[in-house]
């Protein structure tokens, strides 16, 4: 009798050992609520989103809980993981919804319904973004900037907009224009990609003189002196005095046909060649 219960004293868990027990079952339970609280989060801010592409809207003071659920996500494990979510489920599929209502148009069709996609993306769905992720404002890449590059490579350079910016009787809305010198001013941190090399090869179509990467183009194709320039070096006429006068040719600029845009987008680019002038305040066109 002695000997059993001597045996089941030391087969009998201790009480520090129940205590961890319990403890790690409390710490597993509480992680799991967290998964499934993020897990929540991240569906309603899913939602919000993509109904903002759906142009259904968000319903009142929904704003101010994505914005409350950004700033939760942000603190938890699933924070590193916010610009790749962002990027690679909302963004995408976002554009994709746009895309998929144009893509199949062609001619002046295409012209003129890509014109009023981008009027509602510019106007509703970029501050929508911009509003929802305003948590997230002051980190690089910015939502702007990644919404504006997602924009670009889903939707301007998968359709055929290059051939209907081509046809002979082609006429191209405002708004197509507002577009490309807009998407001209984002870049991306590794450089002139190919996709940049592409947009510009469409705004040389819309824009002439248009100045490039790679120089100056206009209506006849690349020019290979161009007249815009700050100053060039030469030697001056001899003064009486026998002094020569400055060596600095004044600015002088390129004419402009008046069909085309206005001169300050070349002027513009010639000065500071990194941003667009359309960034710069300068729309409507005139």
């Amino acid at each position: 009798m002695r000997t059993l219960r001597r045996l089941k004293f030391m087969s009998s868990p201790s009480l520090s050992d129940l205590g961890k027990r319990e403890q790690a079952a409390l710490d597993e339970r509480g992680t799991q609520q967290r998964r499934a609280c993020s897990n929540a989060t991240w569906n309603s801010i899913h939602n919000g989103v993509i109904a903002v592409f759906q142009r259904k809207g968000l319903p009142e003071h929904e704003l101010y809980n994505l914005n409350d659920g950004v700033r939760q996500l942000l603190k938890t494990e699933l924070g590193s993981f916010f610009t790749e979510y962002l990027q690679n489920q909302l963004l995408t599929k976002g554009m994709v919804i746009l895309r998929d209502k144009i893509r199949f148009y062609e001619g002046q069709k295409l012209l003129d319904t890509l014109a009023e996609t981008w009027d509602f993306f510019f106007s509703d769905v970029l501050p929508m973004l911009q509003a929802i992720f305003y948590p997230v404002q002051g980190k690089e890449p910015s939502v702007r900037q990644l919404a504006l590059l997602h924009f670009r490579n889903i939707i301007t350079l998968n359709i055929k907009l290059e051939d209907a910016l081509s046809r002979s009787r082609a006429r191209v809305p405002p708004s197509i224009i507002q577009m490309l010198l807009i998407l001209q001013g984002v870049h991306e941190s590794k450089g002139v990609t190919e996709d940049y090399l592409k947009l510009e090869s469409l705004i040389q179509k819309v824009v002439s003189p248009y100045l490039g990467t790679y120089g100056l183009y206009s209506n006849e194709g690349p020019v290979t002196h161009s007249s815009c320039f700050l100053g060039k070096t030469r030697e001056g006429p001899v003064r009486m005095d026998g002094r020569r006068e400055s060596p600095l040719v004044p600015f002088v600029l390129p004419s402009f046909p008046v069909p085309h845009f206005h001169p300050i987008s070349t002027l513009q680019n010639c000065l500071f060649p990194y941003h667009s002038p359309a960034e710069l305040a300068i729309w409507p066109l005139l």
